[in-house]
């Protein structure tokens, strides 16, 4: 059995969402407040403080307003340094989902450039053993090669010569930066000649934001600038954007994306612990947050929870326009179901 592409599919369409949602907020086009939904709505509270003192007073709506194109945060390739002797391999796979798939490719190709080693292009894995698909049933080989040219040497497999059991497997911490990778990393390496890393996130909202240091660019670079959803792929994601588009036709074809999945809730790290920092937050306070900072109960919403659950109940009484990856009026239809079946079974046609 094979990774769902459907799940890849929507996770991709999540991660383009989050990008429009956040720059909404970090431009500060919020509306006043004041003009929300009537009826009785309590504070919700967040790290930055009380949302209803954090907004500033605007008069077009919740939404963000046509802004400029937004500008690349790495150089340009020319501009680094070209490696001319590689030892060695760099080994990954992409895991947990396509949400963490740039970062798991950032943090490899930080880690093959800083060792001047060759990275292997990767597999994408899933939750059970098996679940496992070649880089490029999903994703543009092309791209990701010639992205990272002049940078990062990279090869679909590894040679007849080496073989994968003498890999020395590396756990790395998310944004891995160059002092870790000269303390941790670069020890094994030179010890063992290959290793196989594998990234991993000390929480659910990951850490904050370490130290700049020279390795930044880079992974900007990686991180957005190699990753393209193969042709195929990418029209079933169009699609599926229409279909939310046309939902939300009264809002002009704009809608919100909430990273919202039932089962991380009950997990350690939206705890809080000894901070007692709130990490995450469930169906009733988004749909609070939402309702006060001016959001109307037509709102289009798309969830990265697969399937529904009966705690979404009440952000679906609020906003009734909320779906999930599987629901039958937005993502589902049986014509994006089919072609993205015939993807899997090209891919694997045993499977």
């Amino acid at each position: 059995m094979g990774v769902d592409l459907r799940q890849v599919v929507a996770g991709i369409l999540t991660i383009t969402m989050f990008v429009m949602l956040g720059d909404m907020l970090k431009r500060d086009y919020i509306d006043n407040p004041e003009e929300r939904f009537p009826g009785e709505a309590r504070d919700v509270g967040f790290d930055s403080g009380n949302v209803m003192e954090k907004f500033s007073m605007k008069t077009n709506g919740p939404w963000m307003e046509e802004s400029e194109a937004l500008t690349p945060c790495w150089k340009k390739k020319a501009d680094f340094d070209e490696i001319e002797d590689y030892k060695g391999f760099v080994t990954f796979s992409l895991t947990n989902g396509p949400e963490y798939h740039v970062s798991q490719i950032s943090d490899a190709v930080v880690i093959a450039r800083y060792l001047q080693a060759t990275l292997v292009l990767p597999d994408i894995r899933g939750d059970r053993p098996g679940d496992e698909r070649k880089f490029e049933d999903i994703y543009d080989v092309g791209k990701f090669i010639n992205g990272l040219d002049g940078v990062v040497k990279v090869v679909r497999e590894l040679p007849d010569s080496v073989s994968i059991r003498d890999f020395e497997v590396v756990r790395v911490p998310n944004r891995v930066s160059e002092a870790y990778i000269a303390e941790k990393i670069e020890p094994v390496f030179r010890s063992k000649g290959n290793i196989r890393v594998a990234s991993y996130f000390p929480s659910v909202n990951m850490r904050k934001t370490p130290q700049k240091d020279g390795s930044d660019t880079l992974a900007c670079l990686a991180m957005f600038d190699t990753l393209e959803l193969k042709p195929e792929v990418n029209e079933v994601v169009d699609d599926m954007v229409a279909r939310l588009k046309t939902l939300s036709h009264n809002s002009g074809g704009r809608f919100i994306a909430v990273d919202l999945r039932v089962d991380m809730l009950e997990k350690k790290g939206c705890n809080g612990g000894a901070s007692a920092t709130k990490s995450c937050y469930n169906a009733h306070e988004i749909a609070l947050f939402l309702r006060k900072v001016g959001f109307g109960s037509g709102t289009v919403i798309y969830l990265t929870q697969s399937r529904w659950d009966e705690s979404l109940d009440v952000l679906k009484d609020i906003f009734p326009k909320t779906y999930t990856k599987v629901s039958h009026h937005c993502l589902s239809s049986s014509y994006n179901t089919n072609r993205v079946d015939n993807i899997k079974m090209a891919g694997h046609p045993t499977s």
